[in-house]
């Protein structure tokens, strides 16, 4: 395996072609006051997998794909299912 960043995120908008917007959730503690901090960072992902909206993914560091299109989704983890997908009645 090669040594670029892997971030897992969720999907949150799939309106481009074959670009997905993922969002990146980090948790940590402050280091002077100890609160539990919660920070959330959008970025986009070129996706030749066909994502959907709340699928969690992995993606994958990459040269610059466009102008703010850096990432690569490399794998889809966990399928969200919804009203849209076969198979399942509303």
């Amino acid at each position: 395996m090669n040594n670029r960043r892997r971030l897992e995120g969720v999907v949150t908008s799939d309106k481009m072609q074959k670009t997905v917007v993922v969002e990146i959730s980090r948790s940590y503690r402050h280091p002077l006051y100890g609160k539990v901090v919660h920070q959330e960072k959008r970025v986009m992902a070129h996706d030749e997998l066909g994502c959907q909206m709340g699928d969690r993914v992995r993606i994958v560091e990459s040269r610059p794909l466009s102008r703010r299109k850096r990432w690569v989704v490399e794998e889809i983890l966990e399928r969200r299912l919804g009203a849209n997908d076969p198979g399942v009645e509303a």
